[in-house]
């Protein structure tokens, strides 16, 4: 297994289901555990050392509102951490947003953007890291990348039909 996900609460879920396709698609073996830096900081601790054991090599975090969960998981590892700020809270996700991107200095989480699209992001950053390493991967974000920009040159043809 090469990545852990970690979810603060099981209504995360949908904003992380982007990612979770991404990590598929590209092959990336993952798990995903709805876990809590608030409410079950034992099982956070114990999950995150289980994870290491089994060869976890990058931590997504996903969470709302204070969203600890990125920074109590970096707490707890050297591995690579990187965290993904929920919206919908009473902030619309800029307290999440802050609370990620704020961590002190030792202790990095990358800080993705509010929501479903930092979701994807992340895990696009996951499998970028792990690409490092990975020959097979590596081109896979290579041909991944070569169906956006194919995707952005057919909306501009498209666009100008329209003119």
């Amino acid at each position: 297994m090469n990545v852990a996900v970690f979810i603060g609460s099981e209504s995360d879920f949908e904003v992380i289901s982007g990612g979770i396709e991404i990590l598929k698609e590209f092959g990336v073996s993952f798990t995903l555990e709805v876990t809590s830096a608030h409410r079950t900081p034992e099982r956070t601790i114990k999950l995150i050392q289980e994870m290491e054991d089994q060869g976890v090599e990058i931590f997504i975090a996903a969470a709302g509102m204070a969203a600890h969960l990125g920074g109590v998981v970096a707490a707890h590892t050297t591995r690579p951490v990187i965290g993904i700020p929920v919206g919908g809270q009473t902030l619309n996700g800029l307290d999440a947003l802050l609370s990620t991107v704020q961590m002190p200095k030792g202790v990095p989480v990358a800080c993705m953007g509010i929501g479903k699209s930092g979701a994807i992001n992340a895990a696009l950053l996951a499998v970028q890291i792990l690409s490092l390493k990975d020959d097979k991967l590596a081109k896979k974000m290579h041909n991944y990348r070569e169906k956006q920009a194919a995707l952005i040159e057919k909306s501009s043809e498209n666009i100008k039909k329209k003119l």
